[in-house]
């Protein structure tokens, strides 16, 4: 599965989770698979690959978010299924 995003990638997403669900803003920082994470190959069957990115506005001590696209289509953050938006 070959990834969309690429870094400096801006992008919006929503935790699904979330009720009522709260649009935020992120910019890619790096696109990694799973041996660059260093994970076994027994990952495979479960993710694609990682994003990092740091949220938008970015703060004087910003914070990598960390989204994991699953094989199932699916991304997902901190466990929670998110929709992406990229933006132009």
């Amino acid at each position: 599965m070959q990834s969309e995003i690429k870094v400096g990638q801006r992008f919006k997403f929503n935790i699904l989770s979330d009720n009522p669900s709260q649009e935020r803003q992120a910019v890619v920082t790096r696109v990694l698979s799973n041996r660059e994470e260093g994970l076994g190959p027994e990952v495979d069957f479960y993710l694609a690959y990682w994003v990092e990115a740091c949220e938008l506005p970015e703060t004087e001590a910003p914070t990598t978010l960390v989204f994991e696209r699953g094989i199932d289509g699916n991304v997902y953050f901190d466990g929670r299924q998110v929709t992406i938006t990229l933006l132009k």
